[in-house]
């Protein structure tokens, strides 16, 4: 499965015709363009949601989105990858974002998306599900931080 929230992403990236799996977007123009990606209702506020399949609350970003729909999907244990929450190494782990009509995020985004992060993270604890943050250069410290062999190790 893959799901970008961001209409110009999916447009640089021609709604991704080589990928077999699952397409998700929350931008209603994205999904009448390409008929297969599918709807993913996104709520404009930080909380993660459960009791409406396949409506999640925004968080400002795709990854709070992706979190709380593989959580709503029952997954128990989930690993972060590319969760840098800062600018340190570029606006992005893949770097900028440089298509047309494609955002970057600004310092104040980073501080809002881990402050919503760590505002859900104790009700994702509560839920049994156990996340880790296998991101090599990360900001975001609401989850357990493990390098990703180690993950792998722990969940044998």
């Amino acid at each position: 499965m893959v799901y970008g929230c961001d209409g110009p992403w999916w447009a640089n990236k021609k709604g991704l015709p080589g990928f077999l799996g699952t397409k998700l977007c929350h931008d209603t123009d994205v999904c009448a363009t390409f008929r297969d990606v599918h709807k993913l209702e996104v709520e404009p506020h930080d909380r993660m949601l459960f009791s409406n399949p396949g409506v999640v609350g925004s968080g400002g970003n795709s990854g709070f989105q992706a979190l709380n729909l593989v959580a709503q999907f029952g997954a128990k244990r989930i690993v972060l990858i590319g969760f840098d929450m800062h600018a340190g190494n570029g606006v992005h782990w893949y770097g900028p974002n440089n298509g047309r009509h494609m955002r970057n995020p600004t310092d104040f985004s980073f501080v809002h998306w881990r402050d919503a992060f760590a505002r859900n993270a104790p009700k994702l604890k509560r839920m049994g599900v156990e996340v880790i943050n296998a991101s090599a250069n990360s900001a975001l410290i609401c989850f357990e931080r493990l390098p990703l062999q180690e993950v792998l190790k722990k969940w044998d």
